[in-house]
């Protein structure tokens, strides 16, 4: 592969348009509406979404993570507290999402301020989880550097036998969720000529969310 092949790399993109007056007014609710297009369309984990951080320093880093609640509140997801991510937003609490549909020649931009989420959701999510991933969160030192995945294997192993007589694990003090309330979203539609649609929500001085077209 070279800088040329790279270069004449493109898609025209006609699936769909987006106007202003195609939206729903609030973009929680535009949110599930197309989330639920997804769904049917089969996209593969439509819940998947970039969490975008910044440190104090204004280093950048992103990673994959996955929604796991939604209200008027925010957006949901769960994961060690103890990571990159979360000691991060410990620091800072601003952060940004981003679900990319490319079968439907779509994304979705957010920005927000994130908070915990409560212990008893976080609790109730935790034990619905698949046995093996609660056991793999305890295990896990998640973001440290281990020396091989033997490690891995060993804490496993020493968590099973730990729990072995109960039915549901405890969950971990270093375990829980976070939400993204938003303060942005915008919803970009693929279009011809790279002249895309984007409608930008954002709220007005009486925190009502209002929404613009923006130009590609």
């Amino acid at each position: 592969m070279n800088n040329e092949d790279l270069e004449n790399l493109r898609q025209d993109y006609l699936a769909n348009s987006l106007d202003v007056e195609d939206v729903l007014n609030n973009p929680i609710d535009q949110f599930k509406a197309w989330f639920k297009e997804a769904q049917h369309a089969e996209i593969k984990e439509p819940n998947a979404m970039i969490l975008g951080t910044s440190d104090l320093t204004g280093h950048v880093s992103q990673r994959t993570v996955l929604l796991k609640g939604l209200s008027e509140d925010g957006f949901v997801w769960y994961t060690n507290y103890e990571s990159s991510k979360g000691k991060v937003l410990e620091e800072n609490p601003k952060a940004s999402l981003l679900f990319l549909w490319l079968d439907l020649q779509r994304q979705i931009r957010i920005e927000g301020t994130v908070q915990k989420t409560d212990r008893a959701s976080a609790l109730k999510y935790f034990q619905s989880r698949p046995r093996g991933s609660q056991v793999g969160a305890w295990a896990s030192p998640q973001s440290k550097v281990i020396d091989d995945r033997e490690l891995l294997e060993n804490r496993v192993t020493a968590i099973e036998e730990k729990f072995k007589s109960e039915e549901f694990l405890p969950i971990p003090p270093f375990w829980g969720g976070y939400c993204l309330k938003p303060s942005k979203m915008e919803f970009w539609q693929g279009r011809r000529s790279r002249l895309h649609d984007r409608i930008l929500y954002q709220k007005n001085d009486l925190n009502d969310w209002y929404s613009v077209r923006i130009a590609p």
